[in-house]
């Protein structure tokens, strides 16, 4: 046996034969710190480690444990900023490692297949459909469509509109003429060239109109009077027509059937006039305890709604009015029932709103007789009107408990949501009227004042629940003199 010592380390011969010499080996003693001193101690066993490390066991000779301690164990570890990267390029990093070609994540155990679809994939097809998918996402993110103006289109002056909630003094026909009572006077105005024309005055100061209504074909015009008078005018030559009689108080509701010609008064009656017999009256119904406020036949003339001043509205069939027999006797409203509004587009549902103790609209089924759907608006209800083109109704207020007041709002239908606001009247609005076309909304405020909204806007072509983006003119504003 053959001993040699190196510069460091001890190196221990080894056995030899006659024919090989092994090549020296070191011996290393198990020792529990990195950083203890290397002690060489005689063993029974040797481990023939070589010199210079190969792939599966390091040489320890050739490693600086005491540093390499001290990186592990450090707090506060020093990385080379120069290889940090950006926010950016880390996410197209982790993109790149952690989605497949198709963008969805890998899967790290997957047990069986996903199922195949059993459509067959048309390319035409598949892009039409993106397409559709992509304009549908398009529209839903676009500003919702409704356009609610936040001022009047025109103003007319009304001097002398008498502020009385009970009247009915204005009327739209579908000759495009607005008639309007200002105090003894009646004023004729053409939309279609904003011509004025006075059609009658009364004399004496204890008589004024107090019920202005255009017949459906607007050959006629009745106008009701606080002396309990009822009259028919030929508006194209300015002449009276007849003079109906019946009634002992002031006539403050007219409503036209065709031919019949139905009016309220203080006097608590319902008088149904034929106008085509000498005697007019066809038939009388005394039914409300108060004055009747409120008179509206349904679009298919079948029913009547009346509403009194004693908080009661009554639906009436037209086939059994001569017997005074009433179809519902409807007592949810707290105070007079003067606004009623036969929806356009479901013919047993009726609006009607009440006074200013109950500041309720209601939304009837006047086949049951139940009430469907009930908003409190905290103010007087003084007109309601349906939106012809889309599922809407406008309700026009008077004096306030709270909110609302001198207002118009805009509802949605069937919810009932509302869906905006308007007014600029000083003081509570009387009446309401919407035009010929379903267009623009008339509201008369006891401010004197004839003020025009384009808050319905116009029927869109082929899209029967949308509404015209651009309405022309919602921001003008025009004031001229009715008289």
């Amino acid at each position: 046996m053959k001993a040699q010592r190196g510069d460091s380390l001890n190196r221990i011969g080894t056995l030899q034969d006659d024919s090989t010499t092994v090549p020296p080996i070191t011996v290393f003693r198990y020792h529990s710190s990195f950083s203890s001193s290397i002690k060489k101690h005689p063993v029974s066993a040797f481990f023939f480690i070589p010199s210079v490390g190969d792939r599966f066991l390091p040489n320890r000779c050739l490693m600086d444990l005491d540093k390499a301690h001290t990186l592990l164990t450090s707090k506060t570890p020093q990385f080379n900023t120069s290889s940090n990267f950006n926010q950016a390029y880390r996410q197209k990093l982790i993109e790149n490692l952690s989605l497949d070609s198709q963008g969805r994540p890998f899967k790290i155990m997957v047990f069986r297949g996903s199922p195949k679809s059993s459509r067959k994939s048309i390319r035409f097809v598949d892009e039409l459909r993106q397409e559709v998918a992509a304009i549908f996402e398009k529209d839903c993110k676009q500003t919702p469509y409704r356009c609610i103006p936040k001022g009047e289109k025109r103003v007319l002056d009304a001097p002398r509109l008498r502020n009385d909630y009970y009247s009915n003094i204005m009327s739209w026909g579908i000759n495009n003429i607005l008639a309007v009572a200002l105090g003894p006077e009646l004023y004729l105005w053409n939309s279609e060239d904003q011509a004025v024309h006075k059609l009658l005055q009364v004399r004496g100061g204890n008589d004024w109109p107090t019920s202005v209504t255009w017949s459906e074909d607007a050959s006629t015009l009745a106008v009701g009077y606080m002396c309990s008078n009822l009259q028919l005018w030929d508006v194209e030559s300015s002449k009276l027509i007849r003079s109906l009689q019946g009634h002992s108080g002031r006539i403050a509701s007219t409503a036209w059937n065709g031919h019949i010609l139905t009016s309220g008064s203080r006097d608590k009656s319902i008088i149904n006039h034929d106008v085509r017999a000498a005697n007019s009256l066809a038939s009388c119904i005394k039914r409300h305890a108060d004055e009747v406020c409120g008179l509206k036949w349904s679009t298919e003339g079948n029913r009547l709604a009346s509403g009194g001043n004693e908080n009661l509205l009554y639906i009436w069939e037209a086939s059994k009015m001569s017997s005074s027999k009433f179809l519902h006797r409807l007592s949810d409203h707290c105070a007079a029932v003067k606004a009623l509004a036969w929806c356009p587009y479901q013919n047993n549902v009726l609006a009607s709103g009440g006074g200013l103790s109950d500041g309720c609209i209601k939304i009837w089924n006047t086949e049951k007789g139940i009430c469907i759907n009930n908003i409190e608006t905290k103010a007087q209800i003084c007109g309601l009107e349906w939106n012809r083109h889309h599922k809407e109704i406008l309700s026009g207020h008077g004096y306030s408990i709270r909110e609302n007041q001198n207002k118009l709002c805009l509802w949605r239908y069937p919810s009932m949501t509302k869906v905006g606001e308007l007014g600029n009247h000083k003081s509570r609005i009387i009446n309401l009227c919407q035009s010929p076309d379903g267009i623009t909304v008339i509201s008369a405020g006891a401010d004197e004042t004839l003020r025009f909204w384009d808050v319905f806007g116009p029927p869109t072509a082929g899209a029967g629940n949308s509404m015209v983006s651009d309405l022309q003119g919602l921001l003008s504003f025009r004031t001229s003199l009715l008289r």
